[in-house]
């Protein structure tokens, strides 16, 4: 049993990661101020043992006898950290420093939820780690791009200076269920839209391109960074699905499986949003063991749907 603690564990990401733990038996602390996080997503596992939860922001220091650390508390949807922008960056860099002190403290092992917004608008293609990113720093984006380039530098000078085994991964678009309703994702935006019986909005053309990965793909490989990768091998590794898809492909796709009527329509696209979206997983493949998605955008979807379909069968609200 390890002890390990969870910053974000109530979010989206990070209570699929509390479940995954626990069923492998570690001692699990979820850190979280639900911003964005929801309690229904961890309520079915407050009754175990070995799971305790903390109202905390990690912009305030926080310290706990832990030997790892999973640092994914940060708002990821653009609804969300544009919502609050200067608490965006807070969180990223902040968060972060107080993440890393508790790790020096422990001597723990800390991993660092970093996310593919830090190649901005990409001019190569598909992304591999050693680029370094075509980022607008001072568009209505850069709140989050920026804030999580700044906790990749702090987590590497953490690990140059102090000695502190860190992790960095860098997740692609993810979907399944436990997304809110509301977030805003491109996903959850066209099933709910679809379920709705509502028009679908597609921003521009339609052909700008994301690769979607299931989350329990991303949780496999978050944690095999954390267990398998020798503590000298730092990252950052792209956590993603390398099958690229136009926004229109997957609009298509949604209504097919939703069965719905719904309408596409088109308004105009958001300042700096990316044109292209495709990790380059070799890393990845070398460094955790083979690791790559399993799970095909089509299964995926029917599952996120499935879900859906039942939070608005209870208009909406989380159990």
């Amino acid at each position: 049993m390890k002890r390990i603690l969870i910053s974000g564990g109530a979010g989206f990401i990070g209570s699929h990661l509390c479940e995954k733990l626990l069923a492998e038996g570690d001692d699990i602390i979820c850190l979280d101020n639900y911003f964005t996080g929801h309690k229904s997503n961890i309520r079915h596992l407050l009754s175990h043992p070995n799971f305790e939860v903390i109202r905390h922001d990690i912009v305030y220091p926080y310290m706990a006898e832990v030997e790892e650390i999973y640092n994914l508390a940060c708002p990821a949807s653009p609804i969300y950290y544009q919502h609050d922008p200067i608490k965006t960056t807070q969180t990223s860099v902040i968060g972060a420093i107080n993440m890393l002190g508790m790790a020096k403290y422990n001597r723990a092992k800390i991993l660092q939820a970093s996310t593919s917004e830090v190649y901005g608008d990409p001019l190569i293609h598909p992304q591999r780690e050693d680029y370094w990113g075509h980022v607008n720093p001072l568009g209505i984006r850069s709140c989050y791009d920026e804030g999580k380039r700044c906790a990749e530098s702090l987590f590497m000078s953490y690990y140059r200076e102090h000695g502190i085994p860190v992790k960095i991964i860098r997740i692609f678009n993810t979907y399944g269920p436990k997304m809110d309703i509301n977030d805003g994702r491109v996903v959850s935006n066209f099933i709910v839209q679809a379920l709705r019986g509502d028009k679908i909005t597609i921003y521009g053309d339609g052909e700008q391109t994301r690769s979607f990965q299931y989350i329990d793909d991303m949780i496999e490989g978050m944690t095999r960074m954390m267990n398998i990768t020798p503590d000298d091998f730092t990252g950052p590794v792209n956590i993603g699905n390398p099958h690229e898809f136009t926004i229109a492909e997957l609009a298509r796709e949604v209504i097919d499986l939703t069965g719905s009527n719904s309408k596409i329509v088109h308004l105009p696209l958001p300042a700096d949003d990316p044109q292209q979206r495709q990790p380059d997983i070799s890393l990845a493949r070398n460094m955790l063991d083979g690791w790559e998605p399993k799970i095909q955008l089509r299964d995926g979807l029917l599952k996120t749907i499935a879900y859906f379909e039942e939070v608005l069968s209870r208009g909406g609200v989380r159990r």
